[in-house]
């Protein structure tokens, strides 16, 4: 009986990483710029997520590996390991600690959407990402894994609430909203948005958070089929909130002379149109994804480098602590003194084009290895993990060249 219910789990943490500000920014210039258009872009995302994240949870819980230790044992050549590791460690630590900043001036901008304040204004740094950072610090200092997933949890059930009824408040046109997601088109000038949409969804740190936590929440091979539920409703619920964000803006603004450049344009320029009760849900919403986003981020660097690096992957350990708090302060100053940090996401933006299909790569490569027996990678699971594969290498072709101006 256990086995037939649904626990929601370490795939929540990965739907609450990739729901952050970016997301729902990209999300919603999509739905304001190209009215539905783009909605199958999502749809491939959220089916891409499920197939590899689906690989991460059976490495944790079966082969009871973490990704990050299971690239690091992949190579006996010492040059090779030694290449490898400094090319996933500047990635994900640049990466993130880039990302970060976005995640805690993402919940801040909620907040100050919600009381129609801006605390930069008045003191010259913004006091509510400190605050918000400080909330992050205090939650991952616990060293409680139990804590900090039923906080994610909770963050990620507001955050969906707050957005699926934004969409059901505004009642989008149902027939467009399933033609976009089922008719693949690209409209002039979109490709750049589809590859945000997706680059925001398949995000490669999920890969290390989602396998180093499997292996924490789930202890035997014969929770496979529960950690598969957890997958496939956690992540699909990321999607839906995705959908719902671009209907939302696409039903606001799509055709109309109002420009969005955010999240939080979306959050204040919709109580003209729609009513106070609409903005307050963006705002909660917006909120909720930067928190729960500046929370998971830090968390899935840790796991990812100590796995890397040999380090204890215990939440308690110094180590441990202290790269997220590394990441977590990065952020923080990031977000609260008002800096641009253009370079910074320019060279995010590279590392994470480079890296997305080598770490599928690398997880695929591992996914076929004697150790995980009958779990190892069937035929089918291959071809669709070498699709994804191909996708990403396209997409991140693509997102280089337009990173260096070259498109």
């Amino acid at each position: 009986m256990r086995k037939s219910k649904l626990r929601l789990g370490p795939a929540t943490l990965v739907t609450a990483a990739f729901i952050g500000p970016g997301t729902v920014t990209a999300a919603t210039k999509a739905g304001a710029n190209f009215g539905f258009a783009l909605l199958w872009a999502l749809l491939f995302s959220v089916i891409a997520t499920m197939i590899l994240q689906e690989m991460t949870a059976r490495l944790g819980v079966v082969g009871r590996k973490e990704l990050g230790q299971a690239i690091r044992e992949q190579f006996s050549n010492p040059l090779l390991k030694v290449i490898s590791i400094i090319l996933v460690l500047s990635a994900i630590l640049i990466g993130n600690a880039a990302y970060e900043g976005g995640n805690i001036a993402g919940a801040s901008l909620g907040i100050n959407a919600f009381f129609e304040s801006d605390l930069k204004q008045v003191w010259g740094f913004d006091f509510i990402a400190i605050l918000i950072g400080l909330v992050a610090f205090i939650l991952l200092w616990t060293g409680s894994y139990q804590l900090i997933s039923k906080a994610i949890i909770s963050l990620v059930i507001i955050m969906s609430l707050a957005f699926i009824a934004s969409f059901i408040f505004i009642k989008p046109d149902l027939s467009q909203l399933f033609k976009g997601l089922l008719v693949p088109s690209l409209p002039d000038g979109a490709t750049l948005t589809v590859i945000a949409l997706i680059g925001t969804t398949v995000v490669p740190y999920n890969l290390f958070l989602h396998s180093a936590s499997a292996k924490k929440h789930w202890s035997s091979a014969d929770d496979m089929p529960m950690a598969r539920k957890d997958i496939f409703f956690s992540i699909p619920l990321g999607g839906l909130i995705s959908v719902a964000i671009v209907s939302t803006a696409a039903t606001a603004f799509f055709g109309k002379q109002i420009e969005i450049n955010g999240a939080q344009d979306l959050a204040l320029s919709i109580e003209p149109l729609f009513g106070v009760s609409a903005k307050y849900l963006m705002a909660i919403g917006l909120f909720a994804a930067g928190i729960s986003s500046a929370i998971t981020a830090p968390l899935a660097t840790s796991y990812a480098l100590s796995g890397l690096l040999n380090l204890n992957t215990d939440l308690k350990s110094t180590s441990f602590k202290l790269i997220w708090i590394a990441i977590l302060l990065a952020g923080v100053i990031v977000a609260s003194s008002g800096l641009k940090p253009i370079n910074i996401i320019w060279f995010a933006q590279v590392a994470n084009g480079i890296l997305l299909p080598i770490i599928a790569i690398f997880l695929l490569w591992t996914m076929n290895q004697a150790y995980l027996g009958r779990h190892k990678n069937t035929l089918v699971q291959n071809i669709l993990g070498l699709i994804v594969i191909l996708v990403t290498l396209m997409l991140s072709g693509r997102s280089l060249t337009s990173a260096f101006g070259m498109l």
